[in-house]
């Protein structure tokens, strides 16, 4: 496991608002602690900086692993994976109208979906997902 500097970890957790930059979970939904990614795995050549790391809950992390590309569902394409360095969260997911899964609007967000398994029941993203879009409905209202 990597280790990184306590000033490169804080960057990157502010830079989050300490969730998941994957699937939004908040660190106060997850068991155990988020932890910082390479985008880009230095297997196939990404580097330990800031603009290669993100922070990811544990299953997004063990998920995607060295994945860089997966198959969207709707094409059947190969295409990359989302990167939250260079793109925009909104611009490739949203919620589903009750709140509890998360949906690609594109071919990265659909095949980002499937890869990291965001709305897999029995991987527990679901609970923390549908928590998280709680929350934020009820600071909508408010």
């Amino acid at each position: 496991m990597k280790s990184f500097s306590e000033t490169i970890r804080q960057k990157i957790v502010e830079r989050a608002n300490n969730r998941c930059e994957y699937c939004l979970s908040s660190q106060q939904y997850v068991m155990g602690h988020l932890q910082i990614d390479h985008i880009m795995p230095i297997i196939k050549g990404g580097m330990t900086i800031e603009d290669n790391l993100c922070l990811a809950c544990e299953l997004c992390n063990q998920y995607k692993w060295t994945k860089t590309d997966g198959k969207d569902p709707k094409t059947g394409k190969l295409v990359r994976l989302f990167n939250p360095r260079k793109e925009r969260w909104r611009d490739n997911f949203t919620w589903s109208p009750e709140g509890t899964e998360i949906m690609g609007l594109t071919p990265c967000g659909r095949s980002t979906v499937m890869a990291l398994r965001l709305n897999n029941p029995s991987s527990g993203h679901g609970y923390r997902s549908a928590a998280y879009q709680n929350i934020c409905l009820n600071q909508r209202e408010n």
